[in-house]
């Protein structure tokens, strides 16, 4: 009998301790996460505010799902457009706040450096915002994930339908930083494999309000497209003072990246018929117009693919902590990796090994105003364009992680 007790008290203690040891792998019982956005300049409009909306969003919805035995937080800040800053607020949230994943982070340059100091101190960035393809290609890690979109399938979509359309003389009118850059290699290389040319570019502050003599090198130029190669406000700004100053509509422009709130800002008189590429448009199908009624009741506007991208990859990562049963930066990788995304954003989303997420994207027209029927019903989809073919082959991949 005294035998049996002792066996039993040594099984309790183990099942104790296994307990505990479980209960540890989630380091301070909490999950945090921190939002790193723009929150009050050129590009606030598409993530700011409304992604750090869709970040409590999912968290919410995670917790009512999976009523986890740890506690989720958040997290969230201005990055203002700036790498130092967005590295010293990753670097304090890292070290002494307990930040375990990093997300948002529109603007490339805040992302490279961003994604840096997550591979330094083995944490997660999770990016919806930037778009350049560095972040994949030469730049890649393997703790960060590219989400939402990437200047690559940009080009894919929006370049290519022009071209193919009649639209071949291109001249761009490009934000000077990685992401502009990136986005006029990626533009000018599909409009020449297309059949068209390049006559020129001229590269803007950033941001930038005045593109008076940059507009002037582009109508000079003589070229039928203007490739707006920038985004936020410097495309809305553009896209009105080439108007002012009767460039258009002699001079067609294409908007290499735009979204539905700079078609709401401009209206659908001064951008009917543009053509875009988006990840996500609110009024997809049934489960796009549910989730984003949802949002729009908080946030007033209906979301961007920014933020509706935003809302996917928190909500994967926080299910792969579960489903791995730790935070731990590899083993969540891992999970993430292995497990396909399918949600209102994306179906049978793949997160690569080069931590580009693949999914389907959409080449779009904008309506013209008596085509629309309610409110926010901006676009015709014209395409959809599979993930295979939207973003750049593994066998093109430039990121040191994939074997050749």
């Amino acid at each position: 009998m005294q035998m049996k007790k002792l066996i039993t008290l040594a099984c309790s203690a183990a099942i104790a301790g296994l307990s505990g040891t479980a209960s540890a792998q989630i380091s301070g019982d909490t999950v945090k996460i921190g939002v790193l956005t723009d929150l009050s300049g050129t590009y606030s409009d598409l993530a700011g505010s409304g992604a750090v909306l869709a970040t409590q969003m999912a968290i919410d919805d995670f917790i009512a799902e999976a009523k986890p035995s740890f506690k989720v937080e958040m997290v969230s800040a201005d990055h203002q457009n700036k790498a130092d800053i967005a590295s010293n607020k990753a670097r304090e949230w890292f070290e002494r706040e307990g930040v375990d994943a990093a997300t948002e982070l529109v603007t490339t340059s805040t992302a490279l450096a961003v994604m840096k100091i997550a591979k330094e101190m083995n944490k997660i960035a999770l990016m919806s915002g930037p778009a350049s393809t560095p972040i994949t290609n030469e730049q890649c890690n393997d703790v960060s994930v590219h989400y939402t979109y990437d200047t690559y399938a940009l080009a894919n979509g929006t370049a290519k339908a022009v071209t193919k359309q009649g639209g071949k003389t291109w001249f761009f009118l490009t934000a000077d930083y990685a992401f502009g850059q990136a986005l006029e290699k990626d533009s000018s290389a599909v409009v020449v494999a297309n059949g068209g040319k390049v006559l020129g570019s001229v590269r803007h502050p950033f941001p930038a309000s005045d593109f008076s003599s940059f507009l002037l090198q582009a109508q000079a130029s003589g070229a039928q497209i203007i490739g707006l190669a920038n985004a936020g406000a410097d495309t809305t700004n553009a896209i009105k003072q080439a108007s002012e100053f009767g460039i258009t509509p002699k001079q067609s422009l294409a908007g290499l990246l735009m979204f539905i709130t700079d078609v709401h800002s401009l209206g659908l008189k001064s951008t009917q018929g543009m053509y875009l590429t988006t990840g996500f448009y609110w009024d997809l199908n049934d489960a796009t117009r549910a989730w984003s009624k949802r949002f729009f009741d908080k946030q007033k506007r209906m979301p961007s693919m920014v933020q509706a991208g935003q809302y996917s990859s928190v909500l994967h990562y926080l299910r792969a902590v579960k489903a791995a049963g730790t935070d731990d930066t590899a083993k969540v990788m891992a999970q993430m990796k292995k497990t396909p995304i399918n949600d209102f954003f994306a179906k049978n989303g793949k997160i690569r090994d080069d931590g580009r997420m693949i999914h389907d994207m959409y080449l779009v027209q904008v309506k013209k105003p008596e085509e629309s029927k309610y409110p926010w019903d901006y676009y015709h989809v014209r395409q959809t364009i599979p993930a295979a073919e939207a973003f750049q082959p593994l066998s093109e991949s430039r990121c040191p992680l994939i074997k050749k």
